[in-house]
């Protein structure tokens, strides 16, 4: 199983200082990837800002937008976005799109809640077609760059239900399945949705599946820290809701991590995303050490 950390895009008061120096410790370390969410609302760094700083001050491991909002966005400036990270990155992308769940974010930059499982659908075709070289509409110049991998990046899809599983499973290259608490369980039954719609689709190979959950090892107040988080992360949907997982949140100490690494892998993740619950070093530093064993 592979391994890679989320940036702590999510955190007030983030500075160059700290990025650069979570990039070149991700880089450092033992892990395959690097990835950044993304939010409109809140204190949140813009992801693709952020990706192309850390593609440009790493090296060796994958830049994973995980997620890009696809609906929020033209599939073109997409399109173009993610081929301009492959370049910049020498083809190290693998991109995660889905819908997202934050309707305010829809709302701020102007976007429809809508249909956005069938236009997700339909912007990926699009990208694709822009990637193979296909002008945007008749009589116009193709979008550039072209992606240094040919096609374009491989793309993962987040999704949780059975009718987007089968919806991704006619063009994703594979899943991301997040469980908040790192559950097993919980990806082992979205893993085997996704085999099985991969089999109804007629997909002539295995989806790629990758896992992640929320984590905290800072050393003071991990716990603590850990649930302000997931708190601050779920109150937009309903604050009994963020309270209840909130408190529900134990992956906060070296060997429950550690756990929730081992049943990840027991489940089936070729990879895991590790999503920090604070922007302290610790968090990459004390990870290395859990996945060097």
């Amino acid at each position: 199983m592979d391994f890679g950390i989320c940036l702590p895009y999510m955190k007030p008061g983030l500075n160059r200082q700290t990025i650069l120096d979570w990039c070149r410790a991700i880089d450092n370390g033992p892990f395959q990837s690097l990835s950044c969410g993304e939010r409109i609302t809140g204190p949140t760094l813009e992801m693709r800002n952020v990706l192309a700083a850390a593609a440009a001050v790493t090296e060796r491991v994958r830049i994973v937008p995980s997620l890009y909002v696809l609906p929020m966005h033209s599939a073109v400036w997409a399109a173009k976005e993610i081929a301009t990270l492959d370049v910049l990155s020498n083809g190290r992308v693998e991109v995660t799109v889905g819908v997202g769940g934050r309707e305010h974010d829809y709302q701020a930059v102007g976007a429809s809640f809508a249909r956005r499982h069938q236009r997700m659908d339909e912007q990926i075709a699009e990208m694709r077609r822009i990637w193979a070289g296909e002008p945007p509409f008749e009589g116009a110049d193709p979008v550039g760059p072209m992606p240094v991998q040919a096609g374009g990046p491989p793309i993962l899809a987040g999704v949780m239900g059975p009718k987007s599983m089968a919806r991704v499973a006619q063009w994703a290259d594979g899943i991301y399945a997040f469980s908040m608490n790192g559950n097993r369980a919980e990806i082992e039954t979205l893993f085997r949705m996704a085999e099985e719609a991969w089999d109804k689709a007629g997909r002539s190979t295995p989806p790629r599946k990758v896992g992640g959950f929320w984590y905290c090892l800072h050393p003071e107040d991990s716990q603590t820290r850990l649930q302000h988080y997931v708190f601050d992360y779920l109150k937009v949907l309903d604050s009994g809701f963020a309270r209840m997982m909130a408190d529900s949140m134990t992956r906060h100490t070296p060997s429950a991590v550690s756990d929730a690494l081992a049943d990840m892998q027991a489940a089936g993740c070729e990879e895991v995303f590790l999503v920090p619950a604070s922007d302290h070093l610790q968090e990459v530093h004390g990870a290395a050490k859990l996945v060097q064993g």
